[in-house]
């Protein structure tokens, strides 16, 4: 029996504020706050897992004074095991099984946010 490996998941991350593309797939919105400036329509989401957003604690934590973006990783890494979270995460890895997924963002650099980590997580399968 030829070994089949498991699909691999397709996921990629673009600012909200940048217009849809025809390849963008699945468009999830992944912040906890709606993004300032963009009307629903206008922004194109299909789903807004809120349960993949880091904790509101833990957003203020990241952008105060304290915030450490190594630090912030391993605390939003637990978060997104906590049983809720896990399980969107898990059906968000099965959606992009199956086609490609856009995570979406208002953060201005999303390589230092939440959404560099989730793209982590997911892919990791």
């Amino acid at each position: 029996m030829p070994h089949t490996s498991p699909t691999p998941v397709r996921v990629r991350v673009r600012r909200i504020y940048e217009p849809p593309e025809p390849d963008d797939g699945l468009r999830v919105l992944v912040d906890r706050l709606w993004p300032r400036g963009i009307s629903k329509a206008d922004a194109h989401v299909d789903e807004w897992p809120k349960d993949l957003t880091p904790s509101t604690e833990l957003r203020r934590w990241y952008h105060g004074p304290e915030g450490d973006y190594a630090e912030f990783r391993r605390r939003y890494e637990r978060e997104l095991a906590e049983p809720a979270a896990a399980e969107a995460l898990s059906a968000l890895r099965a959606r992009a099984a199956e086609g490609p997924v856009t995570l979406l963002t208002a953060a201005k650099d999303p390589s230092a946010s939440h959404t560099s980590v989730l793209t982590e997580v997911l892919e990791a399968s």
